[in-house]
């Protein structure tokens, strides 16, 4: 167990690897400084909880990586902006309202399959996992198909943004910005062209002029490229650390194949095993004590929920990947105010995968080393060559 004194975030060993560092950090210093780069961690499932939900102490609005970054998205506002604009869009996400999306995701799954299991060995992550989220969260914005793949490029360049660090960012602004500038300006002339002509989408309902309150076109074009960042990345994070953990545990994955209708439950698990997103930043705009320390005002606090989500405290045998767990209280989505608005798509689309995986599938194998991302927020696959046995 690595000592909990030498924990960096940004540390490229620590990203490949997190977990023996959090587990250091939850036994030997649950309320860690790291000197170097001035910042606070906190590691333990209760007290990750109650920080994501002290709100009014621990604010979003300097940003939530590591580079203080005040950027207007509803992830980084605080109250009472957050509450209004939460309450404008919540109305789409709730599990109803996702769960009519059923058909168009387990269609888009079935095309993705298709060509999956066309191909011997094939990439995982470049013919389903990057491609599926992007693609359902463009229908639901109401992106016409032929634009989807463009979509896909701008959400990748403006992705960027949440790995920048103090020296990656300088080489890495310019070609957020220009990802920024191209979308908002797509948005702009789909907005104007869905006032003059509605359709049954989002964007539609939320440029309707007869609703109470109103969203402006800042408003609204930081929401989408929210839901472009959070709806694309996380999920596909979500999809590959899936498959790669299932691959890593056969008897999981046999007790699947035996018992489908553990899929439900078996998505939490994943979840909270190697979650999407290992934590967000935060700032003490009042002084905040955790562990019997007290976080300075000002101070910076990475909030791990993936360590959160192992901690043995909170979960028996926190380290091995059960699927009949069924972790209903897991971190891996946030809590509080800022608990993720798409929360419920992901779900549906990692169900989806897991249940087409069952179905056309005996199993499958690597066809060669994955390769992890290497952003510090994030934790997902770049690329994951597998071979499957089709049914």
């Amino acid at each position: 167990m690595p000592p909990a004194v030498a924990y960096d975030p940004l540390a490229p060993e620590v990203i490949d690897n997190p977990y023996p560092w959090y587990e250091a950090l939850r036994e030997q210093s649950p309320a860690y400084h790291d000197d170097h780069r001035d910042i606070w961690v906190i590691s333990r499932y209760d007290d990750v909880l109650a920080a994501a939900r002290a709100h009014d102490s621990l604010s979003s609005s300097e940003g939530i990586t590591y580079a203080r970054a005040p950027i207007p998205m509803m992830i980084t506002i605080d109250p009472p902006d957050h509450t209004r604009l939460r309450r404008l869009v919540a109305r789409d996400f709730t599990p109803r309202a996702i769960a009519e999306w059923q058909g168009v995701v387990d269609g888009r799954v079935a095309e993705c399959f298709d060509e999956l299991l066309a191909q011997s060995p094939v990439d995982y992550m470049q013919t389903l996992a990057f491609p599926l989220p992007v693609t359902v969260i463009a229908e639901v914005l109401g992106i016409p198909p032929e634009d989807h793949a463009q979509f896909k490029v701008w959400s990748d360049g403006i992705v960027q943004g949440f790995s920048l660090t103090e020296s990656s960012e300088r080489t890495m602004v310019g070609s957020i910005l220009d990802s920024l500038t191209a979308l908002k300006g797509y948005l702009a002339a789909l907005i104007e062209q869905r006032r003059r002509a509605p359709a049954d989408d989002l964007l539609s309902r939320l440029v309707d002029p007869g609703q109470a309150d109103r969203v402006s076109d800042e408003e609204l074009f930081w929401f989408c490229m929210l839901l472009l960042v959070a709806g694309n990345e996380t999920t596909t994070n979500l999809l590959g650390n899936m498959v790669l953990a299932l691959r890593e545990h056969p008897d999981q994955w046999r007790l699947l194949q035996e018992r489908p209708e553990l899929v439900p439950p078996a998505i939490e698990e994943v979840l909270r095993f190697d979650s999407p997103i290992q934590g967000f930043f935060r700032t003490a705009f009042k002084p905040y004590e955790v562990a019997g320390t007290k976080i300075p005002v000002g101070a910076r606090v990475l909030l791990l929920f993936a360590s959160a989500n192992r901690d043995p405290r909170h979960y028996e045998r926190a380290d091995e990947l059960l699927v009949d767990r069924n972790p209903a209280d897991h971190l891996a989505f946030g809590s509080g105010i800022h608990l993720c608005l798409g929360a419920h798509l992901a779900r549906l689309e990692g169900a989806a995968v897991l249940r087409a995986l069952l179905d056309r599938t005996k199993g499958f194998d690597l066809a060669g080393e994955p390769v992890r991302g290497t952003n510090p927020n994030l934790r997902g696959l770049l690329s994951l060559p597998l071979t499957f046995a089709r049914n």
